[in-house]
């Protein structure tokens, strides 16, 4: 991966990885498997929906436990609490940003599995996340969007507490 590419994440955003891995792993696959099993020993498979769908299920887990692995292995964990430098918008900052027009807007820079972008959460590889590295308050920075590009002044910066 690119430097700037990096999967970049919390130690929260990692914890719900791993969860969601365990949850599928050691709960919904088992139980599948063995609902499979029983529909299997049923006879003819080709009308049978239960072997079917399930099958389709496990396929579909199989597929993200494989996505997750991979995300899981090429994280680097990054405690946005321990950032050496918080008078600049780095990852895990929390910043308040202000357009033209004077509209505000609170965004938190989290890792791209993290990112929620109705709840403030944007990706760190995000145009926005993007800009927005290592800007200071009072800074101008530039968005290219796709309606155009778009100046957002840094109002305020935090970090979360240890």
């Amino acid at each position: 991966m690119a430097a700037n590419k990096a999967n970049i994440i919390s130690p929260a955003g990692f914890a719900a990885l791993r969860a969601e891995y365990d949850a599928l792993l050691g709960g919904e696959r088992p139980k599948l498997v063995e609902v499979i099993s029983w529909a299997a020993g049923n006879g003819d498979r080709s009308e049978n929906g239960d072997y079917i769908y399930g099958r389709k299920r496990l396929r579909e887990i199989d597929r993200r436990l494989s996505f997750l692995a991979r995300r899981m292995k090429a994280a680097r964990v990054v405690d946005p609490s321990e950032q050496p430098d918080k008078s600049c918008i780095w990852f895990g900052a929390t910043a308040e940003l202000a357009d033209d027009d004077d509209a505000r807007r609170i965004v938190t820079l989290v890792g791209d599995d993290e990112a929620d972008a109705g709840a403030g959460r944007i990706g760190w590889n995000s145009p926005l996340a993007r800009a927005l590295r290592g800007a200071a308050v009072g800074d101008l920075r530039t968005v290219q969007l796709p309606a155009g590009p778009k100046e957002w002044e840094v109002i305020a910066i935090d970090y979360p507490a240890r």
